[in-house]
């Protein structure tokens, strides 16, 4: 692992695994990908972009001849694909740009690496690592046991279906062709860099503008938060020590209902504002400024279509495999989100109004 091939690494997940690998070893050079749509941020590049072993390319996963030739010029033995439209409501309203993205998008990089590592030197010290979701799996009922990774796929919606299918092609270009690839199917993320359409990013910002905190249904649906420098790490084990053609499902072993969790971020943001009272200046609409509770802003809403009640993933083997526990404790984990976002208030003002859309020429 030395050239990396990072798609959608402007995004959420890809750009806190970019920085995670550049702390972490300063021997790899790593190019990202992003077509930039409005999931991907320039902004969230930041703290690697001078680095002089990494490079930012502008552009689309289905755009075949750019990845062949940048898998050519730079000696990729390594891609890691996290590009995706990756949102279930977006992709309610509007699934073609997800069967585009999700399906045509892997499948065309597929052919790329194909094409070019087996012309060149074959498939030795190569790698084509897929990141999924756990929602290629469906529903799970309140005392059903966790995913593992021969769990039948049942997607219940567009987006899950997309991924669903990517993971598919990913797995028979490896029997087919023999393509050296791995998967990994993730719980929910959590951390830096989200964008603001998001549960946790979503109602934190509420909170600080003091608007409702919209709950689907009763919020009873469950999910497996799992820390986003812990989804990387996952994945560096993966790519370190994975077995070729193997699928390793990464969770945080911590389920929490949705209005549960809602509840604790809540709590979180009134004990800071009482911890720093210059916030209730900088926020004076959050209820929090204003003696009230932040939980008086969670309203219930209809539920959205198909919506899984719960998700839950067995990490088992990749515990038993490669190591891999994750390291940060939920309360800690959100806290420091939450600290991470009143200390970067330009960032997401800038998503919020838009403008980040034009920090790239």
């Amino acid at each position: 692992m030395k050239n990396i091939l990072v798609t959608g690494g402007a995004g959420f997940i890809g750009a806190n695994f970019v920085q995670y690998l550049f702390n972490r070893h300063d021997d790899l050079n790593i190019i990202v990908l992003d077509a930039l749509t409005y999931a991907g941020n320039i902004n969230n590049l930041n703290p690697v972009k001078d680095n002089k072993n990494f490079s930012f390319v502008h552009g689309n996963i289905c755009d075949q001849h750019l990845i062949e030739q940048l898998l050519e010029d730079h000696s990729v033995d390594t891609l890691v694909h996290f590009a995706a439209e990756s949102h279930v409501d977006r992709s309610i309203t509007g699934p073609d740009a997800f069967i585009e993205s999700n399906i045509v998008g892997t499948h065309r990089l597929l052919k790329a690496a194909k094409n070019i590592w087996e012309k060149a030197v074959g498939f030795d010290n190569r790698r084509f690592h897929h990141v999924s979701t756990d929602e290629v799996y469906g529903t799970l009922g309140p005392n059903d046991p966790a995913f593992t990774e021969t769990t039948s796929y049942a997607p219940n919606s567009p987006y899950a279906a997309s991924k669903a299918a990517s993971d598919h092609l990913v797995r028979a270009y490896h029997h087919t062709y023999g393509l050296p690839v791995t998967t990994s199917n993730c719980s929910n993320n959590y951390g830096p860099y989200q964008f603001p359409e998001k549960l946790l990013p979503l109602c934190l910002l509420n909170i600080l503008a003091g608007k409702p905190l919209p709950i689907y249904g009763d919020g009873q649906q469950v999910r497996d938060w799992l820390h986003v420098d812990d989804h990387s790490r996952g994945i560096e084990l993966v790519l370190q020590e994975g077995l070729l053609g193997e699928t390793y499902n990464i969770g945080g072993n911590n389920e929490w209902a949705n209005i549960d969790t809602v509840k604790l971020l809540c709590e979180i943001v009134d004990s800071l504002f009482k911890e720093s009272p210059e916030l209730a200046q900088r926020f004076p609409d959050s209820p929090a400024s204003n003696g009230k509770l932040s939980q008086d802003l969670i309203t219930f809403v209809t539920d959205r279509p198909g919506h899984d009640v719960r998700y839950a993933i067995n990490a088992t083997k990749i515990s038993n495999a490669l190591g891999y526990d994750p390291q940060h404790e939920f309360h800690n984990g959100l806290r420091a989100t939450v600290l991470w976002y009143l200390e970067n208030e330009t960032w997401w003002r800038t998503v919020l109004d838009g403008s980040y859309r034009t920090a790239y020429p």
